[in-house]
């Protein structure tokens, strides 16, 4: 076999991203979606179908465009999918019949249709448009008569209004709406003042299960309601102090299943299995003594938003199937209606997606690892056996070579043990010395996980030792673990961080510790920032989408107002100087690294304006730096922002890297 090649950044374009299984009824077909980048850097994905008997998937659409959400009816004779055709079209919904012919559209809606539901009888399907409050849902206007459309102002009355999803609200809800299959008929569901996020049906198609906070943008709640879509009432089940979503009603109609917790620790809080009897509405937590995050909590570059489709009831309604996320690793269990927990398909490798046919006892999970960017695996619930359903990845894995890493752990300098890995360059040779990048992961509530990281493998293919770890704040390794870095950011995390970097030198005699980079996005270029601003252990950094100063933070963020006081415990209103003592800026003086910030020009989460200070502040007094700004970018440029500027991205940080350690 011929010697594989190094990863490049036009590796992105080989990889087949695979989401959103969903199982026929009969368990013999699974249809997912296959996204890619094209070679004009347009994203685009379709629809496969595929047998559980056939070694290759069969494509069913074709062009431009994305898809997304694809669902077989109950009886197996149609798909429903979300799609979008047309350069500025709205997505909206198409119905796709089994037996072949075109895709016909169902919803021509002015803001579009998605998160398509079917009632368990078929005859109906339940999503998501957005309108305003008490005001009608249009249908698609005609273009021209958009072009002519004449900008108008904004006007804010909302304490939320923005959002780095979506940029600047209008005013338009998420609503809920029905579709009917026997008259091609539109039936709007709610109207208020609130976001719905649906969630399921009771097993008589009558009523609907949905999230939605209707307390106002200052309680960070989500409830969960049950609604009769005959008389268009719901019903609360929660009590508007904690999270709640995801309601599954069990085959009986007795029992909600739901994922959630009462915001013990705010937005640190490990999710929680609950039952709800939607009757009494009493409420039990059925995981209290599990201590690990329900649902993935792992990060990556590839894929970003993948639903989840929450817990699924077995067809006895004894046991419940979920995912969570432990030690690096999210995998899938079964939990029973009395507490215990099986680890059905276990492993070093990220669970990313699933679907479940309770009736067949099948289950199709979505699979990744370091070296594999994830493919679908049958999965038998009786025996527990899985067999490889897709292999759309493997020319490119069989040109490329992927970097295996090795798990390293250590203590913090408390005793604390801090978990990460090491990958090793690319053609590494032992008694050589390579220089070292250590990279930080956002959130801080999530975890480096045993999943592909294109950015991570690059890094290796370029001749870096790449280091990266779980430092407290991390999800993987309990409620106490997760929770300990809010209150001290720049503390103890920070010295997780440090002892980390230490274990991997003592270990590897290859890092020259005379060519040490850091770089991170989010709150990873948070504590880049905090590194530089306090020991100059390193030769070079660049940091990404940026918080860099908690008190402006609090007021420009979409999350700000909140989050702010979550993570450092007060707000610019109570407590200035905590925050100015927890932002790099005030620290600006000692940064002495050559800085590169990276930052997209619509980032809501952390606003550019967070990079502006930082670089101002550094170039008053001609201190070595550069800035990037992202056009069209958010805080996700870089796992779904714009193909060329996710290459563009890649091209600085390689670029710095390569300028100061090579």
């Amino acid at each position: 076999m011929a010697e594989k090649r190094a990863l490049t950044m036009e590796d992105l374009r080989r990889v087949n991203v695979l989401n959103e299984p969903h199982l026929s009824a009969d368990g013999e077909k699974a249809v997912f979606v296959r996204q890619y980048i094209t070679e004009k850097d347009e994203y685009t994905s379709h629809l496969f179908v595929q047998s559980v008997d056939d070694a290759e998937p069969v494509q069913w659409t074709f062009g431009k465009g994305r898809v997304s959400s694809p669902k077989f009816s109950p009886d197996g004779k149609f798909v429903v999918f979300v799609t979008s055709r047309g350069e500025k079209a709205k997505p909206q919904l198409y119905l796709l019949s089994t037996a072949g012919g075109e895709a016909k559209q169902i919803t021509e809606l002015e803001n579009g249709a998605s998160q398509p539901v079917w009632s368990p009888d078929g005859r109906k399907i339940l999503f998501t448009t957005s309108y305003k409050e008490n005001e009608a849902p249009g249908e698609v206007k005609d273009s021209a008569e958009e072009k002519d459309k004449k900008s108008q102002p904004l006007v804010v009355e909302r304490l939320k209004y923005k959002s780095d999803a979506a940029g600047f609200l209008d005013g338009k809800r998420k609503q809920l709406a029905l579709y009917t299959m026997t008259d091609d008929s539109v039936t709007f569901l709610t109207d208020g003042d609130f976001d719905c996020e649906p969630s399921g049906w009771s097993p008589d198609s009558t009523r609907i299960v949905y999230a939605s906070n209707k307390q106002g943008d200052t309680a960070i709640i989500a409830d969960l309601y049950v609604m009769d879509i005959e008389a268009k009432e719901s019903t609360l089940l929660t009590d508007s102090n904690g999270m709640f979503f995801n309601g599954s009603y069990s085959p009986d109609g007795s029992k909600i299943a739901c994922f959630g917790h009462e915001r013990e620790f705010s937005g640190a809080t490990h999710l929680k299995l609950w039952i709800i009897d939607p009757e009494t509405k009493e409420r039990k937590c059925i995981t209290p003594d599990w201590d690990v995050h329900l649902t993935d909590a792992a990060i990556g570059d590839i894929r970003s938003g993948h639903p989840n489709p929450g817990p699924v009831w077995s067809k006895d309604g004894e046991i419940i199937y979920l995912t969570a996320s432990t030690q690096g690793n999210t995998n899938f269990y079964s939990v029973t209606l009395d507490g215990k927990i099986d680890e059905l398909y276990t492993g070093s490798h990220h669970v990313y997606g699933y679907t479940v046919n309770p009736e067949k006892e099948l289950a199709v999970l979505g699979v990744s690892s370091p070296v594999n960017p994830g493919e679908f695996y049958l999965f038998n619930l009786n025996t527990g056996k899985a067999e490889q359903l897709t292999n759309m990845n493997q020319s490119f894995l069989n040109e490329v070579h992927i970097q295996e890493p090795e798990e390293i752990r250590c203590k913090g300098e408390d005793g604390w043990e801090v978990h990460g890995w090491v990958l090793k360059p690319a053609g590494y040779e032992e008694g050589k010395k390579y220089p070292a990048i250590l990279e930080i992961h956002g959130g801080p509530h999530a975890m480096y996980a045993n999943t592909f990281f294109h950015e991570l493998q690059l890094l290796a293919a370029e001749g870096y030792m790449v280091l990266y770890s779980n430092p407290r704040g991390s999800h993987g390794y309990g409620q106490k673990y997760v929770d300990a870095c809010r209150g001290d950011y720049g503390g103890k995390d920070y010295t997780d961080l440090m002892s980390f970097l230490d274990a991997c030198i003592d270990k590897y005699d290859a890092i020259d510790t005379e060519r040490l980079g850091v770089t991170g996005g989010s709150y990873g270029g948070f504590m880049t920032n905090w590194i530089v601003s306090h020991n100059n252990r390193f030769k070079a950094a660049a940091t990404l989408r940026s918080i860099s100063n908690w008190i402006s933070f609090y007021g420009v963020s979409d999350i700000g107002y909140f989050f702010t006081e979550w993570e450092i415990g007060t707000d610019v209103l109570k407590d200035p100087e905590k925050l100015w003592h927890h932002s790099p800026l005030k620290y600006v003086n000692n940064i002495e690294t050559p800085l590169l910030i990276l930052h997209g020009e619509l980032d809501y989460r952390c606003p550019v304006e967070q990079a502006e200070q930082l670089f101002v502040a550094l170039k008053h007094q001609d201190k070595e730096t550069r800035f990037v700004r992202f056009p069209e970018s958010n805080h996700e440029l870089s796992r779904s922002g714009p193909p060329h500027l996710r290459f563009a991205r890649l091209e600085e940080l390689t670029g710095w890297f390569g300028k100061y350690l090579k």
